[in-house]
């Protein structure tokens, strides 16, 4: 019986290195914590992105131990200017400002390049006895008190619980039969690095014009990342430029306001959708992060969706451990899907209403929505909401977006 009291999660990237942490913390080092990618073994990380973190999300990582080693690399985003135009307009009235911290000296998110954050991860948990392996899970067999996974090296391993933390695509997912429901964007989003003249003092910017919402996101030093989103032909044509041709489509939508720019890395277009599953869970299995949902980027929550899913799994996970509970039973993961799957709808829902407000060429649409944000621009209490809402900080929280430790 001791050996199936491990945990295995599939997925190497944030929320599973994250989760390994949060049960390591909760559960001690009695219950084996066991985390399967192939892509473990490329190491350093070469991920060019970067991903805004919000302050829930940041508590976690500070709980978990691993925000001191990122935060002098991190960029503190310290206030956010929303503008509506036309690409060919020569001006970009703002509607929208956002400032202020949503506690004392605590900013609403930071930018972190990815790399940096995954390396971290991966040292921690091998700090902590995790243990990595650099393959993939290859099928499972559940059954009502155990799972079997099989790893693609031929490894058999006897558990309580397998997460499925494999991606968007996830073969676990697949594998357990969980359906899918959503739609395709024929969007694309866009992510380039830019350098620029001036420093851009902390400020993030969000234009949306028709194509959809192009982001500046302010990095350490005079960087920013973009997410810029084109109609999926668009963003094909705009990827395969020459140099200069990029540049001028680049500057057409970034502006001189910052000065003269330039892409520091290749443009890379990732396809757009939203989709969510049709269950978190099944028997001994729990979908976290991309294998339970998919969203627009057009609120920068798709990552930290998925930093909730882990805080709320490990909160349950532990809690029915210290009371004696196998912690892979079916009351156990189904209050983890009660807890996450409704705030997860009405997220993919808010975000898909707001992709189809802003992403059209509608002259009653734009006069509707720039009312709007006239109107929560000059009520600061709704401002107050929204932010605490961008920062994860609305709602049932779990104990480690309070910065609580498990």
């Amino acid at each position: 019986m001791a050996a199936q009291r491990s945990i295995v999660i599939c997925g190497g990237a944030f929320a599973g290195l994250a989760l390994a942490l949060a049960f390591r913390q909760g559960l001690g080092a009695d219950i084996p914590v066991i985390v399967a990618d192939p892509a473990l073994a490329m190491r350093p990380s070469r991920d060019p992105r970067a991903t805004a973190i919000v302050a829930a999300c940041r508590r976690l990582f500070e709980a978990l131990g691993v925000w001191d080693q990122v935060a002098a690399d991190s960029q503190a985003i310290l206030d956010m200017v929303v503008t509506d135009s036309k690409l060919e307009d020569a001006t970009r009235p703002v509607f929208l400002t956002f400032a202020g911290d949503v506690e004392p000296g605590e900013p609403f998110a930071h930018m972190v390049e990815n790399r940096r954050l995954i390396d971290v991860l991966v040292a921690r948990a091998e700090a902590e006895g995790i243990d990595l392996r650099a393959t993939a899970v290859s099928t499972y067999d559940s059954r009502p008190d155990g799972v079997t996974v099989t790893l693609a090296d031929g490894n058999v391993i006897e558990a309580s619980l397998l997460v499925a933390a494999d991606g968007a695509r996830s073969k676990l997912r697949e594998r357990a039969g969980i359906a899918t429901h959503g739609w395709d964007y024929d969007q694309s989003g866009i992510v380039v690095t830019v350098g620029h003249e001036r420093d851009h003092h902390g400020r993030a910017e969000e234009h949306f014009l028709p194509a959809g919402p192009f982001a500046i996101l302010p990095l350490t030093g005079k960087r920013s990342s973009l997410v810029w989103t084109e109609n999926r032909a668009e963003a094909t044509r705009i990827t395969a430029l020459g140099e200069a041709d990029f540049h001028d489509e680049l500057e057409k939508r970034f502006g001189l306001h910052l000065g003269e720019i330039k892409a520091l890395d290749k443009p890379r277009a990732f396809p757009l959708g939203y989709f969510v599953a049709r269950s978190f869970i099944a028997e001994r299995l729990a979908l976290v992060g991309d294998a339970a949902h998919v969203i627009h980027p057009i609120a920068g929550q798709g990552l930290n969706m998925g930093l909730k899913d882990v805080a709320a799994l490990a909160e349950v996970v532990v809690d029915a451990a210290r009371l004696g509970i196998d912690p892979g039973q079916a009351d156990v993961l189904d209050r983890y899907q009660r807890w996450r799957r409704f705030d997860t709808m009405a997220m993919g829902l808010a975000t898909n209403s707001l992709n189809f407000l802003f992403s059209n060429e509608s002259t009653l649409l734009r006069t509707v929505r720039d009312i709007g944000l006239g109107l929560v621009d000059r009520a600061p209490p709704l401002k107050s909401l929204f932010i605490r809402q961008a920062a994860g900080l609305a709602g049932e929280v779990p104990r480690l977006l309070k910065g609580e430790t498990l």
